[in-house]
């Protein structure tokens, strides 16, 4: 590993090691926490490892006409950022990233607000974040000779790992929790090849099974404790400040489940501008599923200092993690940027997935609880009017499908889980109608759809 330009920092007690001397479960022998990343020429502002500003605009820009495979990634694109390969020839990429930075009209004019943009990591190659983390770790499993890699997961995970696995002629093992993970992306895993095990337990279940094996056998764990899965997962902060001409959102707002994204996305911009590439850093905040809420009971009962693990229910399955494994990474952004932790009812999620999809674009239910978030900071006051605001959508609508389907149908909540929201779901439903096969029949439930 290119131990000489980045080594490992343990988040809990502070001490530091090269990627080499981690442990199989990337947890810390000292304190038990988790590692992340740093760089430490960096930090000299003279330093000869330290990147040019300027100098990577320029480069960066001119990749995306290159012809070389690994520009081509919106990972890789930006690899002065994630010098953790003695070669860069080891990369896996399936053309990861440089996903679209939509801007959403109808949200926004509902909202009385200027600027409002959605950042579609579901644009993926498999249809979620989880690839532009993917690229980066199991890259790092490759040049460290692994045959096998694993990762416990609720869907989004098993499906960008196998494919990336795949991809690199590595063999795959995905642990999920029986009849607790949307078949869509299951099916993914399974497609790309991976050996598939449901266990009868919930996520955490999982990983705590996963974390024996890796123990005992050299399988390399690709769960987002692993801090290469976050130098990959930090990429699409810099796409957001390159697409808005290296200026930064006011507010980032994020899905949590496993509380990682909000982490890595948070470092990202900390580098960028201790680069000098942003002049500052957005607030970040998190919004997590009301059934699925560990973070936000520790911010309203300990401020973030303590979390509890949870039972973890909600429809949003991605988010459906009660013992979210980075809960002290995601505290540490959110109070290091002034951001809030905010909670979504199963209703609030399902019309806020409803309200993206008016816009034209299909996301899973997890992405959603972002825009159900921003109402409720905007109800508060503490959004305002001219304010830039980017919601990160995590995941493409068709890795739930199920979950849409029902919505329209009528069948997705319980009446006491729609209770006071019955207003806004019947706007949003579109029902396939039955007509007959007349252009008079169809002529007419057109103008019954627009009355």
């Amino acid at each position: 590993m290119n131990d000489n330009l980045h080594q490992l920092r343990c988040f809990g007690c502070g001490a530091r090691i090269s990627g080499s001397e981690v442990k199989p479960d990337f947890r810390c022998v000292d304190c038990g926490d988790l590692f992340e990343v740093e760089y430490p020429g960096w930090a000299q502002r003279k330093s000869l490892d330290r990147p040019n500003a300027g100098a990577l605009k320029w480069l960066w820009r001119e990749r995306r006409c290159s012809s070389e495979a690994l520009d081509h990634s919106g990972v890789w694109r930006f690899r002065e950022l994630l010098p953790i390969l003695d070669s860069f020839g080891n990369a896996v990429s399936l053309r990861e990233g440089n996903t679209p930075l939509y801007a959403l009209p109808r949200s926004a004019k509902a909202l009385g607000m200027d600027q409002l943009f959605a950042k579609h990591q579901g644009m993926n190659p498999t249809g979620s974040f989880k690839d532009t983390g993917m690229t980066a770790a199991l890259s790092v499993a490759r040049e460290r000779g692994f045959q096998w890699v694993a990762c416990a997961s609720t869907g989004n995970t098993s499906a960008a790992m196998a494919a990336y696995a795949a991809r690199a002629g590595l063999r795959s093992l995905v642990l999920i929790p029986e009849g607790k993970i949307a078949w869509g992306k299951l099916s993914q895993a399974m497609d790309y090849g991976a050996v598939t095990c449901q266990l009868k337990t919930d996520f955490d279940g999982c990983v705590r099974v996963l974390t024996e094996i890796v123990r005992e056998a050299p399988i390399y764990l690709l769960n987002s404790v692993n801090p290469y899965r976050l130098e990959g997962q930090k990429t699409p902060a810099i796409e957001i400040a390159e697409a808005l001409d290296w200026n930064v959102p006011d507010h980032l707002i994020v899905p949590g489940g496993n509380l990682a994204n909000s982490s890595a996305l948070g470092k990202g911009f900390q580098e960028m501008r201790e680069l000098g590439l942003v002049a500052r850093i957005p607030r970040i905040t998190v919004v997590q599923a009301e059934g699925a809420n560990p973070l936000v009971r520790s911010f309203r009962e300990s401020r973030g200092a303590e979390m509890q693990p949870v039972e973890a229910h909600t429809r949003a399955t991605a988010i459906r993690i009660g013992n979210p494994a980075s809960w002290r990474k995601a505290a540490r952004v959110v109070q290091s940027t002034d951001g809030w932790v905010l909670e979504a009812t199963e209703a609030e999620i399902a019309v806020a997935k409803a309200e993206l999809g008016a816009e034209g674009l299909g996301c899973e239910p997890a992405s959603a609880v972002t825009l159900a978030g921003l109402k409720k900071l905007r109800a508060a006051g503490t959004v305002g009017d001219s304010e830039t605001v980017v919601l990160v959508l995590t995941g493409h609508t068709l890795k739930d499908a199920d979950y849409t389907i029902d919505f329209h149908r009528g069948t997705l909540l319980r009446a006491e889980e729609s209770a006071g929201y019955e207003r806004e779901i019947a706007a949003l439903r579109r029902e396939a109608r039955n007509v007959d096969a007349t252009p008079g029949a169809v002529l007419a439930a057109m103008k019954e759809a627009a009355s």
